[in-house]
């Protein structure tokens, strides 16, 4: 692990031409020589929420057939042993899918350094304002204050505390996610072509990812 820092610019949200309040600095704890753990965390994380709740009865399993439907020979018919054949309607199916646990365990430090790692490699990406200032839920006034060309990409919304207003406001829109600063997770950081967050959020994600390193 390095430690690597990049600068931002504030940018303020009252502002109709969203005026630049100064430059700052932050610092992130990252994986400078472990790329490939950002793609394990992503694919961990998605094989977790897979069920694999799918599952068939094998002919041990399905009710009835304890008698042979009848005898071996002299009906002109083929040999039946059970009605709990799967060659007969309502039998058991042969190899059928089967209820399964495919879960693995990530350490709580690696999701953590991954997380760091996705947010220094998005740098370019982060439009940061000093606060998020909405009187009322209102989509058209959230879009105008921050001035963004959505081009159709996912763009995440990161607050350092709750905003019901703010909350309303994106959800009417198709390719945003509002998401608080203590509960991000990697899928969200890595499918976001632009991060809006509040300076405020900084502090959070310092508090909630880089303690204990």
């Amino acid at each position: 692990m390095v430690i690597k820092t990049f600068e931002y610019t504030i940018l303020d949200s009252v502002s109709p031409t969203n005026e630049s309040l100064g430059k700052k600095e932050f610092s992130l704890q990252i994986a400078d020589k472990a790329q490939y753990l950002i793609h394990r965390v992503v694919k961990t994380t998605a094989m977790n929420k897979a069920q694999f709740t799918s599952s068939t009865k094998t002919r041990s399993q399905v009710n009835g057939g304890g008698r042979k439907p009848w005898k071996q020979k002299g009906t002109g018919r083929a040999r039946a042993g059970s009605t709990r054949s799967p060659l007969w309607r309502g039998g058991g199916v042969i190899f059928g899918p089967k209820m399964k646990n495919i879960s693995k365990k990530i350490n709580k430090k690696e999701k953590q350094l991954a997380l760091r790692t996705i947010l220094y490699n998005k740098q370019k990406q982060i439009i940061v304002f000093n606060k998020f200032e909405l009187d009322e839920p209102k989509t058209a006034k959230f879009l105008k204050n921050l001035v963004i060309e959505t081009k159709n990409e996912k763009i995440l919304v990161i607050s350092s505390k709750p905003n019901q207003n703010l909350k309303l406001s994106v959800r009417n829109l198709q390719n945003f996610e509002y998401i608080m600063a203590n509960q991000l997770n990697v899928n969200a950081l890595t499918k976001a072509k632009q991060i809006i967050v509040d300076e405020s959020s900084f502090e959070v994600i310092k508090e909630t990812y880089c303690s204990g390193n």
